[in-house]
């Protein structure tokens, strides 16, 4: 879909340069567009290739492990399975962290490796459990503190105040994780206060 949008709106641009006699204009934009694509993409490889590697030697030094103890408390309200198990608990927590340092793209493997090893405790493998639905949509809508690529992005575009959207990034993720998090609840509620009906039936 993203393509065929794309393609619409790469056509249009050219026949209404064609159609308004900016057609020089045009190919000097989309000249300086292109290069300028490839010196962004390359700052956002240093940068990933920067927090991608932190992120591993944290892992292997330990601090995700002591992290995720000092997570617990949040990391057992809402990964109730995977908290139990053991299963995966300290690949979220290493996610929780990468999304707060704003870099997604570390923060992907994370989740997928948190998932498979939650997939091993799932006793119904053809569908998802709760902690795993939580867990894709929290990835998605996760609190960041520090948006490491959205500033890299702001810098590489010549911005005199790359880092003025922080607060706003703040105040939105924050919502938008706890909103994720109360919705991905709902049915846990559900089912929690359907046994508990259940057992007072019994007794």
């Amino acid at each position: 879909m993203l393509g065929k949008i794309f393609g619409v709106l790469s056509v249009a641009g050219l026949l209404f340069g064609m159609f308004t006699g900016n057609t020089e204009a045009l190919g000097d934009a989309v000249l300086d567009g292109a290069s300028r694509a490839v010196e962004v993409t390359l700052s956002l490889c240093g940068m990933m290739c920067l927090w991608c590697g932190m992120m591993r030697v944290l892992q292997e030094a330990g601090v995700i492990r002591g992290l995720s103890r000092l997570l617990s408390p949040f990391l057992r309200l809402f990964f109730p399975q995977a908290h139990r198990t053991g299963e995966g608990i300290e690949e979220i927590s290493a996610n929780v962290s990468a999304n707060l340092l704003g870099i997604g793209n570390a923060a992907t493997p994370f989740a997928l490796a948190a998932m498979e090893k939650m997939q091993k405790s799932n006793p119904h493998p053809d569908r998802a459990t709760s902690d795993q639905i939580t867990l894709a949509v929290l990835n998605t809508a996760s609190v960041t503190l520090i948006p490491a690529n959205l500033l890299a992005l702001r810098r590489a575009a010549g911005s005199e105040r790359p880092y003025a959207v922080l607060v706003p990034v703040w105040i939105c993720s924050v919502l938008s994780a706890a909103m994720a998090l109360f919705l991905t609840s709902i049915p846990g509620w559900i089912k929690r206060g359907a046994r508990r009906g259940e057992g007072d039936r019994r007794g």
